[in-house]
């Protein structure tokens, strides 16, 4: 089993359970009972997405999130382990793990319902410390539990930047306590990479258009910023460069963890020594992957098969 000072990326955030239902008919078949095309428990949360995407991209990656000693606990622990993520550093408490309900569309976009299970801040800083030396941390869910809290996210990346250690964060739309970008405006200059999708950076920014939401980021001292843009692609902007890329055409299936799968696919990228453009080119492949199956770890498999569909593509284009 690999150890954990192995790890070459760690990632730090939310790990929850989804039931994921597809095909909702909201009109009911009796009083008490409705139907669905179909139902589905999954693992996910930010964390876990990115950790197994990685995992399976080839890379050694390790997960600091908190879970409880339940079942749904012991579903998310088995994938991990299964995959070959490392879960030593996973807190497990007397808080319940979340349980996410999904409602997914035909066209793969969702609605979930969530519980004060989610809200539970678990302290990620008080298990830092200088033996873990990965090429990069992933922040899963800032904006979110336990990175709603300024003082939780400020202790976080000072760790890693102290160890010289790259940081990529996403986003996360608050749904609970509300943060903004000026409760962490000493924070923001730690991050190197800061990836929300368009819905999140128009919420924190205040702008509609991606190059002004970028621009925000960058006054506030974030390094490089790439908006996640669903369908249209992504756009990156840094001090220096900039560059957009459009999305492949796929048929999506279900969206839930695509984000997060292009994050993992990006940062393993990078970490091969791609340039950003051919590591942004790899990431929308294995965001589009991901929305070929229900549930956010079902649709990517292996480097291989990003490869391939890169290939494909650009066979196409």
């Amino acid at each position: 089993m690999m150890k954990l000072n192995e790890c070459d990326v760690l990632c730090i955030g939310t790990a929850l359970i989804d039931s994921i239902i597809k095909g909702f008919d909201p009109d009911p078949v009796s009083a008490s009972g409705y139907r669905a095309v179909s139902g589905s428990l999954h693992v996910g949360g930010e964390a876990v997405n990115e950790a197994l995407a990685l995992a399976k991209l080839g890379n050694r990656p390790a997960i600091l999130c908190g879970i409880g000693q339940d079942e749904a606990g012991e579903m998310i622990v088995h994938q991990l382990r299964e995959a070959g993520v490392d879960t030593s550093l996973i807190q497990r408490s007397e808080h319940p793990t979340p349980v996410t309900t999904m409602f997914v569309r035909d066209d793969g976009t969702r609605q979930s319902i969530t519980n004060r299970a989610h809200f539970y801040n678990f302290h990620p800083e008080q298990y830092l410390n200088e033996s873990l030396r990965p090429q990069a941390l992933i922040l899963g869910s800032l904006f979110r539990a336990p990175f709603d809290d300024p003082a939780v996210t400020d202790a976080v990346l000072r760790f890693a930047y102290n160890q010289g250690i790259p940081v990529f964060a996403d986003t996360k739309l608050p749904n609970s306590r509300p943060c903004t970008l000026e409760e962490i405006r000493f924070s923001l200059p730690l991050i190197d990479w800061i990836t929300p999708n368009e819905d999140e950076a128009r919420f924190y920014t205040g702008k509609d258009e991606p190059e002004e939401m970028a621009e925000v980021f960058l006054q506030y001292g974030v390094k490089n910023v790439i908006i996640k843009l669903g369908a249209k692609g992504c756009c990156f902007r840094s001090s220096g460069a900039s560059c957009s890329l459009p999305a492949f055409p796929i048929e999506a299936v279900d969206a839930t963890g695509a984000g997060d799968n292009f994050l993992a696919g990006f940062v393993s990228e990078l970490l091969q020594g791609s340039t950003v453009e051919d590591a942004l080119r790899f990431a929308n492949a294995c965001g589009a992957i991901c929305t070929t199956a229900a549930g956010s770890s079902a649709g990517l498999k292996n480097r291989a098969q990003v490869r391939e569909f890169l290939k494909r593509q650009t066979a196409i284009g």
